[in-house]
C-alpha cells in the first residue's frame, strides 16, 4: 500500500530529522553510503543527479498534468508527490547540517523536452523545489548531450542538481567526472528514489568521488544501492 502522507508532511518529518542532526531517514544506510565521512564544501564540488520522478508503468499508474489531464509524458500523482517531498529533502527548514551528504542546490539542470524524447518528467520533479529556491532550471541540454550539460554543470554556481533521464544518468556523470570513474552501469527501471553524488576535492585537486543516497521519501522507498 502506497504510504499517504502528503508532501508536506513528509517534509515535516523531513525536517525534525535533520533538526535531529541525523542523515537521510531513520539513520545513514551503510549500503548507500559506505566508505563517506562527513565532508566539508567549503572548498568542494559537489554535482547531485537524479532520476526523474515516477512515470506512467503500463498498469494502473497513469501520467497526469498539473490540469489533472491524463498525459503520457508527465509524471504520475506518485510522482508529482515525490517532487513535492524533495523540496524539504534538498531544502530542508534551518538548512543541511555541516557535513551534510546532501546539499541545497545553488544551480538546477532538468533535460529538455524534444519531437525525440518529449518527456517533461525531469522538470516537473524539480520544478517545486526551483520554485521554493526562486532558481531558474536550466533546460537547455536535452538526452544525448550529457557532455554539454556536464561543461554547464562544471560552470555553475555550486553546488549543483541534475534532473535526468535514468538511461543516460551513467553517461552524465563519466561526463562529468571523466574517464575512467567508477559508478552503476545502469539505473534500474524501477527506481526512482535515489540520488547520485559526485564530490571532488578542488583545493587538493583531487579526483572526483561517487556515493549514493537513498531519498527514503515514502514507505515504498528502498535502503539498497543502485
Amino acid at each position: 500500500t502506497p504510504d499517504d502522507r502528503t508532501p508536506s508532511s513528509a517534509a515535516c518529518q523531513r525536517g525534525r530529522t535533520l533538526e535531529r542532526g541525523r542523515e537521510i531517514g531513520h539513520h545513514r544506510p551503510k549500503s548507500v553510503c559506505e566508505g563517506r565521512g562527513k565532508v566539508s564544501l567549503r572548498h568542494m564540488s559537489r554535482i547531485m543527479i537524479i532520476r526523474h520522478a515516477e512515470k506512467h508503468n503500463g498498469g494502473r499508474e497513469r501520467g497526469v498534468n498539473l490540469e489533472g489531464i491524463h498525459t503520457k509524458h508527465e509524471l504520475t500523482v506518485r510522482g508529482w508527490l515525490r517532487a513535492g517531498a524533495l523540496v524539504r529533502f534538498f531544502a530542508p527548514v534551518g538548512g543541511t547540517p555541516p557535513g551534510f551528504p546532501i546539499s541545497t542546490p545553488r544551480s538546477i539542470f532538468a533535460a529538455a523536452a524534444t519531437p525525440d524524447s518529449p518527456s517533461l518528467r525531469s522538470q516537473h520533479t524539480v520544478l517545486p523545489l526551483a520554485a521554493v529556491l526562486g532558481l531558474h532550471v536550466d533546460k537547455g541540454y536535452a538526452e544525448g548531450e550529457e557532455a554539454e550539460i556536464a561543461a554547464a554543470a562544471l560552470a555553475a554556481p555550486g553546488p549543483v542538481l541534475i534532473s535526468w533521464h535514468h538511461s543516460h544518468s551513467p553517461l552524465l556523470a563519466r561526463a562529468i567526472a571523466g574517464e575512467p570513474f567508477e559508478c552503476p552501469g545502469g539505473w534500474p527501471d524501477d527506481r526512482f528514489d535515489v540520488v547520485w553524488v559526485l564530490d571532488r576535492d578542488d583545493a587538493a585537486g583531487g579526483a572526483w568521488t561517487f556515493s549514493q543516497f537513498a531519498q527514503r521519501l515514502f514507505a515504498y522507498d528502498r535502503d539498497e544501492p543502485i
